[in-house]
């Protein structure tokens, strides 16, 4: 079964907004079997939408529409939806009384004409009722192809997504299975891991898909297949996931939507009960937000000290200043030095720093744009490794942050 996505708004074409609706349904559609076929963003424009319409009706089930649904004049998809359906705006009770309702609750107010408006829906149309504003959601379906039109505010298209728009999807339409497993790994790049599954990689099923998800400093790797026997699919898939987990055990880290490297070194963390702290110079503090973006945190991080300019590593931080003029700020002794103190300030037992040159200017570093020292303190001692992430402010920072979480993990374990 084919799903598309059409979002409506200029607000979206000229980088306004990010359109985080699409990324949401097709999630939500993916769970249930419904594949999307295609996300396309259109104007605020009848001919543009009518033409949209026409080309979805031709090649899937399913046409999810959100955006166009407000109290202005440019919120025109009811109306062009009328013109597609052969069809003509008609008042709704129940639309209306949740207009108002929501003024009297909420707003504390009578509503405007404009308000009352929207009760106005396609005679056609199966109304879906938006307990969380006052642009319904409306049903309607031609030439077997069942059209859905929500409202484009994110949380009230999540809300009837969820509570109205999937149940009536699963009871009419029959969907196959799809499931997905995800192995992430840390360390190597897509290319070396080609390399190292290459022979299983030939030898798997035609029906069983394998897909590489590189990013900055880590891939994922995504086994996907479909089905309508969901056990003997994910027995299938799983048994094949065991296969490349094991070869690439060294770098890999766990299961999307299971853990993650920051879960990872958390749970070991706790397990161990042992703590950790942070001294951050050219991250900013990127690694502590992953940190304490995870409930129970506190469990095991203890704090960061973000000494970014050179100053604060020895006002704050009690960097010896003579080390900073010999090796420069940006070196292995000095992120070993901010590691070792960061330590003895927070009293933990493990700690990571980072110093390099995020860009796009050197400051009073010595190095290149790019460089960056990661150290490691621990139990055993304390380590820094010297590494060139481009000259990309924002690929240096997040490729720093994912390798001070390999490197920290692959120390916890050692330990």
């Amino acid at each position: 079964m084919l799903a598309e996505i059409i979002t409506i708004g200029d607000e979206i074409l000229i980088g306004q907004i990010v359109d985080t609706n699409s990324a949401f349904i097709s999630k939500e559609l993916n769970q249930i079997g419904v594949k999307v076929f295609q996300i396309t963003s259109i104007q605020d424009d009848k001919q543009h939408i009518l033409t949209a319409l026409e080309d979805a009706m031709n090649r899937v089930d399913l046409v999810l529409v959100t955006g166009g649904l407000g109290p202005t004049k440019d919120d025109i998809t009811k109306q062009t939806f009328c013109e597609f359906f052969d069809d003509t705006l008609v008042e709704n009770e129940e639309v209306l009384q949740n207009i108002k309702n929501i003024f009297s609750t909420y707003i504390k107010r009578p509503p405007l004409a404009a308000n009352l408006q929207q009760a106005m829906v396609p005679s056609k149309a199966t109304v879906l009722t938006n307990e969380h504003g006052t642009a319904p959601g409306m049903w309607l379906e031609k030439e077997s192809t069942v059209f859905v039109s929500m409202p484009g505010v994110p949380y009230e298209m999540k809300a009837l997504l969820l509570n109205e728009v999937l149940p009536r999807v699963i009871k009419k339409f029959n969907r196959p299975h799809i499931y997905h497993k995800t192995l992430l790994t840390y360390g190597k790049g897509e290319s070396e891991i080609q390399e190292l599954i290459a022979s299983w990689e030939n030898a798997l099923p035609d029906d069983i898909k394998l897909a590489y998800l590189p990013s900055l400093g880590r891939v994922r790797l995504r086994l996907s297949a479909t089905g309508f026997d969901e056990h003997m699919l994910k027995d299938r898939v799983n048994a094949q996931m065991d296969i490349v987990h094991d070869l690439l055990q060294d770098i890999a880290v766990g299961y999307e939507d299971e853990t993650s490297i920051v879960a990872r070194i958390a749970a070991l963390l706790v397990q161990k009960e042992q703590t950790l702290s942070l001294a951050e110079s050219c991250t900013g503090g990127t690694i502590a937000r992953q940190i304490t973006a995870k409930p129970g945190a506190s469990a095991f991080f203890r704090g960061s000290i973000i000494p970014y300019e050179t100053g604060k590593k020895v006002s704050i931080l009690g960097i010896d200043e003579a080390l900073i003029k010999e090796h420069s700020v940006v070196s292995a002794a000095v992120a070993e030095a901010m590691a070792t103190r960061s330590r003895a300030l927070f009293g933990t037992d493990y700690a990571v720093a980072t110093t390099g040159i995020a860009g796009p200017t050197k400051g009073d570093a010595d190095d290149e744009v790019g460089t960056v020292f990661i150290a490691i303190g621990s139990p055993s001692g304390v380590f820094a490794q010297r590494f060139s992430f481009g000259n990309a402010r924002e690929r240096v920072i997040t490729k720093a942050t994912n390798k001070a979480f390999e490197l920290l993990l692959k120390e916890i374990l050692k330990n």
